[in-house]
């Protein structure tokens, strides 16, 4: 397998993240306003979980059951959140990102995963995208409708000891 590369934007760089992103990805994901919008991420988030979480990346690339980009700023490659698809499997690709609270409402979400699907499409061989979002994730339920994905249902899932109501969505590339 070759190595993960590098993808970039206008705006953006997207690239494999290094454990010495732990702090900043355990500091931007750690913000409750982030916990609470996801349906993985506990509260409190802490150093060691994201060391842990980084360390599966390079596996999921080489077995190509999933990748994990970085989204840095091109300016002053500043770390301000992830895109992801941390699950391919037969040609469908389970969509995942968050973008740090600072970085909130400057489109950045969009503009990494319409990238992320494009690259993904053409070069991890993925036919068909998948997303959810909490109900009540309204900015996800945006850069969702952006990138074009249909919906297809709304389910009640128990996630960190609660029952959450997610929004579910699926389309052919």
């Amino acid at each position: 397998m070759l190595p993960q590369p590098q993808l970039e934007t206008k705006r953006l760089v997207l690239r494999p993240f290094t454990l010495s992103d732990s702090e900043i990805v355990a500091k931007l994901a750690g913000d409750k306003r982030i916990t609470d919008m996801t349906a993985n991420i506990p509260h409190p988030y802490e150093l060691n979980m994201a060391k842990t979480w980084i360390a599966t990346h390079q596996a999921q690339w080489e077995s190509g059951k999933g990748v994990v980009y970085a989204v840095t700023l091109k300016s002053d490659q500043q770390l301000i959140g992830t895109v992801s698809f941390p699950s391919i499997e037969e040609g469908v690709g389970v969509l995942g990102y968050w973008i740090g609270v600072p970085y909130w409402g400057n489109g950045y979400a969009f503009e990494a995963s319409r990238t992320l699907v494009d690259f993904a499409k053409e070069h991890l061989g993925m036919k068909y995208l998948e997303v959810m979002h909490l109900e009540e994730n309204q900015q996800s339920q945006s850069v969702i409708r952006k990138l074009g994905v249909e919906y297809t249902d709304t389910r009640t899932n128990r996630m960190q000891g609660k029952d959450r109501r997610v929004k579910y969505y699926r389309s052919a590339l």
